[in-house]
């Protein structure tokens, strides 16, 4: 929640602090000056300056007064970028030509040289803004005397100085808007916070300046709309699992709304979803305890097939003592395989094997015989002859 309020503030952050760049491309901006109309401007000056100097005699104060009005003016016409504060400036400028302060007496007086620069004036600042340029991805909607005149393709184009007005510089290229819904509730009563992007572009400039006022903020406030409604008809589950569907829903009422505006929506993705803490926690025990339960019922099912096994297995030791003994024997060498082991035994296969007996015959043996004298073989032989034994 406090990373979408932080981008909201710095997105209007950015939009109080809107460029000289963005305001010429508003409709609240008469005409563009560029640094072409500024070129233009200086020009305009150094030529009528060359001229002057050429008729009449050279004055350094004409110098000065003719390029710091061009410097003067080409700031100002940049900041404005109005016909009013064209007009307004271009008159202060002539005064300020034609009517010079006199030190010496304190007075003002006429400057009777001052037709050349007049003149430079007067062509300057209605000829420089008159000359526009778009750029190659810009159509310019340009009105006349209040009516709509047609679109300028990209590159420079002439209006007609206080008649013509540039309403706005269209971008047609895709453009990527981010817009979220926030502590809206799902279908199953739910608060979630939801943070999309949409992708947009003009297609037609003149419906998008005729038909609509400020159709960018109109796109947003719309996708907005869009979002909150499609949130309020699914659940959680489906918004978490679904986006792909989501965002082509938002996108498919959105276009149908934007598209009589000359404006199509190439798409709309859900960036992320935000839950509360307390159910986000909820839903995490409950994903672990699920986990829980498969693994309990995977356990019991390999316990099962063990069973089967043994169960398949205990029918081939069934009347086969031999084969009983060498598996329990195997079972104990792989016990005692490792040093330090211990093994425990039930007492009922220790009396099957005969592990007692075969224990004590061991320990008996090695206790009778020293170490150092090694035990003769003792073979007994059965077979159908008697048998021979030997007395002192």
């Amino acid at each position: 929640m406090n990373g979408i309020q932080s981008k909201r503030t710095g997105r209007g952050k950015s939009r109080a602090g809107i460029s000289f760049e963005r305001f010429s491309s508003s409709s609240r901006a008469d005409f563009r000056f560029a640094p072409v109309n500024f070129l233009l401007l200086v020009g305009f000056y150094v030529a009528g300056l060359t001229v002057h100097i050429n008729v009449y005699d050279f004055s350094p104060d004409v110098v000065y007064l003719s390029l710091g009005a061009a410097l003067i003016l080409s700031f100002l016409l940049r900041f404005t970028q109005v016909w009013e504060a064209v007009i307004v400036l271009g008159t202060a400028t002539c005064l300020s030509m034609y009517i010079r302060w006199v030190p010496d007496t304190g007075v003002l007086e006429l400057r009777p040289d001052s037709t050349v620069l007049l003149l430079t004036t007067v062509v300057a600042v209605l000829v420089a803004p008159s000359i526009q340029m778009a750029y190659q991805w810009e159509r310019a909607v340009l009105l006349r005397l209040g009516k709509f005149r047609g679109l300028r393709e990209s590159g420079l184009f002439v209006i007609i100085p206080v008649i013509d007005k540039v309403a706005q510089f269209v971008d047609q290229r895709i453009r990527v808007t981010d817009f979220n819904a926030e502590t809206t509730l799902t279908n199953d009563t739910v608060p979630v916070s939801v943070d999309a992007i949409a992708l947009w572009m003009v297609w037609d400039a003149e419906k998008s300046i005729l038909e609509v006022e400020h159709f960018d903020d109109a796109v947003i406030l719309s996708a907005q709309t869009a979002l909150r409604n499609a949130i309020g008809k699914n659940d959680l589950s489906q918004l978490l699992s679904e986006r792909d569907r989501l965002g082509q829903e938002i996108k498919e009422v959105l276009d149908g709304k934007t598209n009589r505006w000359g404006i199509t929506i190439e798409s709309v993705e859900i960036r992320d979803i935000i839950i509360p803490e307390a159910l986000e926690d909820a839903m995490s025990r409950q994903a672990q305890a699920e986990r829980e339960r498969q693994s309990r019922i995977i356990l019991g099912t390999a316990e099962t097939e063990i069973a089967e096994k043994f169960a398949e297995a205990s029918e081939h030791y069934v009347g086969n003592e031999v084969a009983l003994h060498l598996r329990a024997m195997n079972m104990v060498y792989e016990g005692l395989r490792q040093k330090g082991s211990m093994v425990i035994v039930p007492s009922s296969a220790v009396e099957t094997m005969g592990l007692g007996a075969l224990g004590g015959l061991t320990s008996f043996g090695r206790g009778a015989m020293p170490e150092d004298v090694e035990a003769a073989p003792v073979e007994a032989e059965q077979g159908e002859g008697p048998q021979e034994a030997s007395s002192d």
